[in-house]
């Protein structure tokens, strides 16, 4: 089968590869899934979870598709079903995953393969992590991103977000749930003045300068790595998404009422994936790899 594989952790995407690898075996409670859409952004090079699993084993490389094969004492799914997941090297053909995670009939491969790492960061972010309440105030930077559109749309939580971005992004964080924008070239960020939460995906000057935001009480929560950055009374919450089958059952449902739209950005065929990682042009939403069409 054709997959693409990463060995180089410090090559970034221009280190990943389409290969030819034998198609995967399903072990004890897995499934074989013929993949047939794939969601992928740069930072998962950035991650250690990519690199290795948490007995620190090699595991050098979200997914949408259709269950061929079960692994002895597999229970819950069918052969023919359609799966959604989070689950590393998904840029194949075929994976084998964790039985787990059905996808609806109605919901399209695409939207499935968008939802599972972007949908699971903006969820456990708002209310895991930052214990979003209706009523308070979200400033949610890179709000027509992946992450920061699905933070936009709070899901159905009853906050009021301003979202954050360039200038070029404003109406589409505004279209995805944003009550108000800041542009981060040329309003002054701190016009914004108090809010509950600050969901930062940007780090650095920004993520110091949100920190003052918050108020007493409040939340920084922020998904760029660990930092010194603390509000004056409150919390820094960093954190790595981890896999949910009832969050993302919840935001499935989302997605099937109206009530959320994923941000899909770039969409492209397997053996087009290498050079549109390295692409130099600018993409906003999440990158999907098409497998079947």
């Amino acid at each position: 089968m054709k997959a693409i594989v990463a060995t180089d952790q410090n090559a970034g995407t221009a280190g990943m590869k389409l290969v030819k690898r034998p198609e995967p075996q399903a072990a004890i409670n897995d499934v074989v899934v013929q993949v047939q859409a794939a969601g992928f952004v740069n930072t998962e090079l950035e991650g250690p979870s990519t690199w290795a699993d948490r007995a620190f084993r090699d595991r050098t490389p979200s997914i949408t598709g259709v269950v061929t094969a079960l692994g002895y004492g597999t229970t819950g799914l069918s052969i023919g079903q359609r799966v959604f997941w989070h689950r590393d090297g998904t840029l194949a053909e075929y994976v084998a995953m964790e039985a787990r995670g059905p996808l609806p009939g109605d919901v399209d491969f695409a939207v499935g393969a968008s939802l599972p790492i972007s949908g699971l960061t903006a969820w456990q972010g708002l209310f895991q992590h930052g214990r979003l309440k209706a009523g308070q105030s979200v400033l949610a930077h890179g709000a027509a991103g992946a992450v920061g559109s699905v933070v936009a749309a709070r899901t159905g939580a009853g906050a009021y977000v301003i979202g954050t971005g360039r200038a070029a992004d404003r109406q589409k964080a505004l279209d995805f749930g944003a009550n108000e924008f800041v542009d981060l070239g040329s309003d002054t960020l701190e016009d914004v003045g108090s809010v509950d939460l600050v969901f930062d995906v940007i780090g650095g000057d920004i993520r110091r300068r949100s920190a003052a935001l918050v108020r007493a009480g409040g939340t920084l929560v922020t998904v760029v790595g660990p930092t010194e950055v603390r509000p004056a009374d409150g919390l820094t919450i960093d954190f790595v998404v981890e896999a949910d089958r009832y969050q993302l059952s919840a935001l499935v449902q989302r997605v099937r009422d109206g009530r959320l739209r994923t941000n899909i950005g770039k969409v492209a065929a397997l053996d087009e994936a290498v050079a549109t990682f390295n692409a130099s042009e600018r993409h906003t939403g999440k990158t999907v790899i098409r497998l079947c069409p």
